[in-house]
């Protein structure tokens, strides 16, 4: 691995990746390569493109784009590809399906056919711990667990990972598959939902809570992924899955408790409103496997909810130009006609 192709590397998990690799790795090259959409911004690597001069090169390009993908594999000499390129948020996928099934499935098919063209690059694919769905009682998801995705988005996802891993089936490309819990950190886009309700808050907002708030999730903090992305990438078995995440599960409405208390803000800027179509109740990973690959989360679901607050409190640079943009929109599409169910 001397020259890594990020696709989608602009983006929230892709630009931390990105920062990672090449702090880690002082011989590492790395070629971003990413469309630059309302979610995959420029402002994400701006100090990457300071401190790591030519180790670190950008292309602007779409995954759907055969011609242009080949182009540049060719020309920075790519020997390995790890692909955060998708669509991710769940509720656009609900307004429009069509642009996850364009990128996360025909984009990944792209991927993988010039990798396999180049002469069988190595190939990393970004899926979810989404792809599993709804999971029942005390089960933690397992690797081998049969899919089930339950939205547009978790389904484009689960479709990615079948092409993936026919590609090593058939052509014998040599794949690996990360599965992450929910990621929070810095640089996320905040229709997610914590760094949505810390710059709510920070505005004296309220917070939209779907339903009672008692889904359940595995925060995990963006740079625990990265790690585990890098050690998969130098020691995971060609052809496997790995699932990332903490390994426990809160609450949205603790998470939310936290990020209030980190914040010194009160308890009644929480709004429950109408719940979001096909929410899935429950995620929780089985992380066995890639812990005995070497690895263990250093952030807890409480620390990495309160390292991420401090992050938006510190840096309105970067989120107070979004939250007055194009965002505006996309927020009263979403919750501007969502019923209020209670508050405190």
């Amino acid at each position: 691995m001397h020259h890594l192709l990020v696709t989608g590397g602009a983006g929230f998990i892709g630009s931390n990746f990105v920062r990672w690799m090449l702090q880690q790795h002082p011989d590492l090259q790395v070629t971003v390569y990413d469309k630059l959409t309302y979610a995959g911004r420029l402002e994400n690597l701006q100090d990457v493109a300071a401190a790591f001069g030519d180790r670190y090169t950008f292309r602007q390009g779409d995954i759907c784009d055969a011609g242009r993908v080949a182009e540049v594999i060719a020309e920075r000499g790519v020997d390995t590809i790890v692909n955060f390129a998708a669509e991710t948020h769940v509720d656009r996928s609900i307004m429009d399906p069509d642009a996850f099934i364009q990128t996360d499935i025909y984009g990944t098919y792209v991927l993988l056919e010039a990798a396999r063209q180049a002469g069988n690059l190595r190939y990393h694919q970004i899926s979810t711990d989404e792809v599993y769905g709804h999971i029942e009682g005390d089960h933690r998801s397992l690797e081998s667990d049969c899919l089930a995705p339950r939205s547009p988005y978790a389904a484009s996802k689960a479709g990615a990972d079948h092409l993936v891993n026919a590609y090593f089936i058939t052509y014998n490309l040599p794949i690996t598959i990360s599965r992450g819990a929910n990621n929070i950190g810095p640089y996320q886009y905040p229709e997610k939902v914590v760094p949505l309700f810390v710059t709510n808050a920070l505005n004296d907002q309220p917070l939209p809570v779907y339903g009672d708030g008692q889904q359940r999730r595995d925060y995990q903090f963006v740079l625990d992924h990265c790690q585990a992305i890098d050690l998969i990438l130098r020691k995971g078995v060609i052809g496997e899955t790995y699932n990332v995440g903490t390994g426990t599960e809160m609450t949205n409405l603790a998470m939310v408790e936290i990020l209030l208390d980190e914040l010194g803000k009160p308890a009644s800027l929480i709004r429950h409103v109408e719940d979001r179509l096909g929410h899935d109740r429950r995620y929780c990973l089985d992380v066995h496997k890639l812990m005995d690959l070497g690895w263990e989360p250093d952030y807890t679901h409480e620390e990495a909810i309160r390292a991420t607050v401090r992050w938006y409190v510190d840096n309105r640079w970067w989120w107070e130009p979004i939250r007055s943009g194009e965002f505006k929109q996309y927020y009263e599409q979403v919750y501007g006609k969502r019923r209020v169910l209670s508050a405190p």
